[in-house]
């Protein structure tokens, strides 16, 4: 009965976690669109009242709602005009005390990770951390610069070392290039290694680099 019982509980709860994450995330942006349309019915006509209400009470509208301004808006800001406004206003927010220290680093950091030109988060490490013998998993996340970079004897790459089983907390760490070890793994086999704690393991293989390679090349 047990092992009945544990087979089960394998089948259902991957998919039970998978759409409880994805129903809180379709509430969080329905609740944030039935407080707009809470806002705008202070302004609208009586009339409009019961065409809003029913707007509200749409499952999953905000969802769809949030990834077409995010279309739209990444349409306007591609070309030269919406260019030149982004340009403005980022200059705007960019002078405005104490929003600019917020602002300005997180969109540093959102434009390393997501851009398509950047190399952070494109390759995963080895390394012995947090003492020689013991070995973890690290992403690459660029190259120190400035004044770090001038304190460092010889090469060193950026690292983020994730905790496990939550990676998005972890440790910032500048390594000599020669102490990590590349791995053939891609990113997302990696993610998977660090929240299973080593049960997912990756495919064969892909905690070395591929024969031939240059051990050394990282970065």
């Amino acid at each position: 009965m047990r092992k009945y019982l544990f087979a089960g509980l394998l089948v259902w709860l991957p998919l039970a976690i998978t759409v409880g994450v994805l129903m809180w995330a379709i509430n969080l942006m329905d609740g944030i669109f039935r407080g707009m349309l809470i806002g705008v019915r202070h302004v609208m006509p009586q009339s409009a009242e019961d065409f809003l209400a029913l707007l509200a009470g749409v499952p999953g509208l905000g969802v769809v709602l949030l990834v077409m301004l995010l279309l739209i808006t990444g349409m306007f800001v591609t070309n030269m005009v919406g260019a030149w406004w982004l340009k403005q206003w980022n200059y705007l927010l960019g002078h405005i005390p104490i929003v600019k220290s917020i602002y300005v680093s997180v969109k540093q950091v959102s434009d390393t990770l997501f851009s398509t030109n950047g190399n952070a988060f494109r390759e995963a490490v080895m390394v012995q951390y947090p003492r020689e013998g013991s070995w973890t998993i690290a992403f690459v996340t660029g190259k120190p610069s400035g004044e770090v970079a001038a304190g460092l004897p010889g090469e060193h790459l950026s690292l983020y070392v994730p905790t496990t089983p939550n990676p998005t907390s972890g440790f910032f760490l500048m390594m000599p290039r020669e102490a990590c070890k590349p791995l053939h793994m891609s990113v997302d086999e990696a993610l998977k290694y660090i929240i299973s704690m080593g049960v997912v393991a990756p495919p064969a293989g892909a905690l070395a680099p591929p024969e031939g390679a240059d051990p050394n090349r990282v970065g």
